[in-house]
């Protein structure tokens, strides 16, 4: 079976220098180090090809803050101080989303204070800007959104949410959309606007059984803060979908540029392969894969079968214990390497033409700049 060096070489640093990429979007299953892939990237961004930098991570650990040496980050970008960017006169801004509060700002910038605060108190709105499905990962694309439209950053890094999938990102936008093309939303935003008796009586009388229906359902309370709801935030449904179309014709621009990052399991990479079909059929420019945590034997030449049977026979021999151990476990490691290369081949016999690096797996976990350089060379090491 292929290696995973039959693809061609990932050039990490031509994406990062390139003035006509001004987005990196990393993209992944969780716990393949994409937060950590991000912060490197955009570390060396900053460094290496002196460009004024943001990194946006949707990571509730807080794990990019702590490897930046910021005591927290919040919806603001806040600049890292203490990097190395003397020479290429760079800058390394990072942020982490708060959803909630951006989709508060974004209801403050498109109402006015009082319609802002009659949604700010509805019910539903307090449940859907915190905890509704989705509400995450489309916030994520709005504040994309936010940050291209400023105009302040030459590149921009995305961290992308730690969703059950890697695709609800790029499927925010269109299940909005669905949202608030869905024929129950409609039905409640024609009496809305109609003026005239309460919200909840007027969907009542629209609804007929349909109405006590979904009230038997949903309950009546739920139904009024619901349509209350939808009320409030008709005037905004409009630009929450030209925002988010916009935001999703920039994803396919040229300055765009997706790196996938799995680790060599089966899940995250049978997800990478699944990514890369889905931005091929949509049209986003796909970089590259970064293939993390990759284990490579010390002497390659030595395969698992020889380094084995020496270390049996020096057993029978005696005499010999530390150095058969240590076989022992070059046999257990280029096995471990054998099998990830096996499995790392399941993408490129899929995709021969995307790139790809392998970043070898390191001996504790990233905590500070430091780290995040050293993986960011290992990660632009050709």
């Amino acid at each position: 079976m292929p290696s995973a060096d039959v693809a061609p070489q990932l050039d990490v640093d031509q994406v990062l220098a390139d003035p006509g990429v001004r987005i990196v979007v990393c993209c992944g299953s969780g716990g393949v180090g994409k937060t950590t892939t991000a912060a490197a990237l955009a570390l060396r961004a900053a460094e290496q090809h002196g460009r004024r930098t943001v990194v946006l991570t949707i990571d509730p650990a807080r794990r990019l803050a702590q490897s930046l040496g910021l005591t927290e980050l919040d919806n603001t970008p806040r600049q890292v101080k203490g990097i190395d960017v003397e020479a290429s006169g760079g800058e390394l801004h990072a942020m982490m989303l708060d959803m909630k509060r951006t989709f508060d700002d974004v209801v403050l910038q498109h109402t006015d204070p009082a319609k802002a605060a009659e949604i700010f108190a509805n019910p539903f709105y307090q449940a859907m800007s915190s905890t509704f499905a989705g509400t995450q990962e489309y916030m994520a694309m709005e504040k994309l959104g936010q940050l291209h439209a400023r105009g302040e950053w030459d590149l921009i890094v995305v961290d992308t949410p730690p969703s059950r999938s890697a695709l609800d990102f790029l499927d925010a936008p269109a299940r909005l959309s669905r949202f608030l093309d869905g024929r129950m939303l409609r039905m409640m935003l024609a009496p809305a606007r109609s003026g005239g008796r309460s919200m909840f009586s007027l969907v009542t009388a629209s609804f007929g059984m349909f109405s006590k229906a979904v009230q038997k359902v949903l309950g009546a309370q739920l139904l009024t803060d619901l349509s209350g709801f939808v009320a409030a935030l008709d005037s905004m449904f409009g630009g929450f979908r030209q925002r988010a179309e916009q935001t999703y014709r920039i994803l396919q621009a040229r300055e765009t540029a997706f790196l996938l990052v799995a680790a060599p399991e089966p899940d995250a990479v049978r997800e990478a392969a699944y990514f890369a079909g889905r931005l091929r059929e949509e049209r986003m420019p796909l970089a590259g894969l970064v293939l993390n945590r990759v284990h490579r034997p010390t002497v390659p030449a030595l395969d698992a079968a020889t380094s084995r049977a020496a270390a049996d026979r020096l057993a029978e021999l005696g005499g010999h214990e530390g150095a058969a151990e240590v076989l022992r476990a070059h046999s257990a490691l280029a096995r471990q390497a054998a099998r990830e290369q096996q499995v790392a081949a399941r993408f490129t016999e899929a995709f021969p033409q995307v790139p790809t690096v392998s970043v070898t797996a390191q001996p504790a976990d990233v905590h500070d700049v430091d780290g995040l350089r050293t993986i960011g060379a290992a990660i632009s090491r050709s």
